[in-house]
């Protein structure tokens, strides 16, 4: 897949950071925090831009992957507040706190054009599901209205592979042709917080509403 990204080079101290976005909104794309339970809803194009940018996470440990997502389209389904979404992965060592100053910082930033390579996506997603021992998690945490998902490379293939699925098979899912949602997948593995409770993130296709209500010129 190719991806149009915006790439911005921010400094904190003596330490220079790269920062990722997408080029373009994914305008009908919405998340909520997994508190315990999260969700991730989108249409066919904001979910496979989703996939994509996971990938390009599990590949990338030395760069943050900020998805603006709260200022988009608000869905008429699904409740919590609207966040945005940052990828790290663990060694990258970004602390939430930190956050808030580092966007702040980030500037105009300068076009950039990525391809992912979906067939080894996949192979590194499925060796992470044939290991039975398998340790690799997505920490999560919710800070400045941000949901920050820090992982390694096969966990982000996986969550890759389960948004491109969440695309191509929404479609197909009861009720979606009359504009409900529905549930299609859920991200892989987050680490369960002291004190109980299993967090979850679903992510759910929600078609893109139709044109009916506009009039034609004229």
């Amino acid at each position: 897949m190719r991806m149009g990204l915006r790439r911005f080079r921010p400094r904190t101290g003596p330490r220079e950071h790269r920062v990722v976005q997408p080029l373009h909104p994914l305008r009908h794309t919405s998340l909520r925090a997994p508190e315990p339970v999260g969700l991730l809803l989108g249409d066919h194009d904001g979910l496979n831009r989703l996939a994509g940018l996971f990938s390009f996470t599990a590949y990338s440990r030395r760069t943050i992957v900020h998805v603006p997502l709260r200022d988009g389209v608000p869905p008429d389904e699904g409740t919590g507040e609207p966040v945005d979404l940052v990828l790290a992965h663990h060694s990258y060592g970004l602390r939430p706190g930190t956050w808030p100053e580092l966007r702040r910082s980030l500037g105009p930033g300068t076009s950039l054009t990525v391809r992912t390579d979906e067939a080894r996506t996949e192979r590194d997603a499925a060796a992470r599901r044939r290991r039975a021992d398998c340790r690799d998690e997505l920490r999560h945490a919710h800070h400045a209205r941000t949901v920050f998902l820090f992982g390694s490379r096969d966990v982000f293939a996986e969550a890759a592979m389960n948004c491109a699925y969440a695309a191509g098979w929404g479609p197909r899912q009861k009720g979606v042709a009359k504009g409900r949602m529905a549930m299609v997948s859920s991200l892989p593995g987050l680490v369960q917080r002291p004190g109980g409770g299993h967090p979850e993130e679903m992510v759910c296709f929600k078609p893109y509403p139709s044109y009916a209500h506009f009039k034609r010129p004229g």
